[in-house]
């Protein structure tokens, strides 16, 4: 499960990692506390000029194009690697409309019910990263034909077995692509892929990446996106 995430690394920084020539319209300030239903800043493959990749804005929580109320979305902010290809809600999107969310670092919890404290991952070195996404675009009814509505392009983040930096605290984590992997993932537009051939890329990252550290109970709150977010706890001790 990955239900937080944050994009604080500046533009022009993350922009090289994915060799991209970000939209200043599309971009956020610093982001601390992204939530799911809220826009994220993902890269695609465009269309146009052929071969190269685009920046786009998605909201998080898939919404297929089959379905009839968009508030599935709220249901599918995540998708589980293993079972990609049998869920109905992922398969296409699998094959055809795969995305590299930009994430600089995740959040996950631990602990018993009603207790639960939270904790910041991020890599080792700082860098930027790579949650392995599916995108889709949904056309909400209109009052002559369902397909005249106005499109909705949402996104889920995909979920693997936790590495072992992080299986004390959950038993899964999110997909992390290597940068060498990004074009295998995202593929040519309007070029299927066979899922046997990606599942290779959905699996846990290696454990020296990750750093992770407890916070404070601020990221609990959506509404809450500021530095103490990732702040460490002074008396939470360090996980490496």
């Amino acid at each position: 499960m990955c239900g937080r995430y944050s994009l604080v690394t500046p533009a022009e920084k993350w922009a090289q990692f994915f060799d991209v020539n970000p939209d200043s319209a599309l971009l956020d300030p610093p982001r601390y506390n992204i939530a799911p239903g809220q826009p994220v800043v993902a890269v695609r493959s465009a269309k146009e000029p052929f071969s190269t990749r685009e920046v786009v804005k998605l909201r998080w929580g898939l919404v297929p194009g089959w379905a009839k109320d968009p508030k599935i979305g709220h249901r599918l902010v995540n998708a589980r690697a293993e079972s990609l290809a049998e869920k109905p809600a992922f398969e296409s999107a699998l094959r055809r409309r795969r995305c590299l969310i930009v994430a600089d670092g995740f959040y996950e919890w631990s602990g018993p019910a009603g207790r639960r404290r939270p904790h910041y991952v991020h890599r080792r070195d700082g860098a930027p990263f790579a949650i392995a996404g599916l995108w889709e675009r949904w056309r909400g009814p209109a009052s002559d034909t369902p397909a005249s509505g106005t499109p909705i392009e949402t996104c889920t983040l995909v979920t693997t077995k936790a590495n072992g930096t992080l299986c004390a605290l959950h038993d899964r984590m999110p997909a992390l692509l290597d940068p060498s992997e990004y074009a295998a993932w995202l593929g040519r537009p309007g070029q299927e892929a066979e899922p046997a051939a990606l599942a290779p890329l959905l699996r846990p990252c290696p454990d020296d990446w990750l750093l992770v550290h407890e916070v404070g109970m601020h990221v609990n709150d959506a509404r809450f996106d500021a530095p103490e977010c990732i702040a460490p706890l002074r008396t939470g001790a360090l996980v490496s």
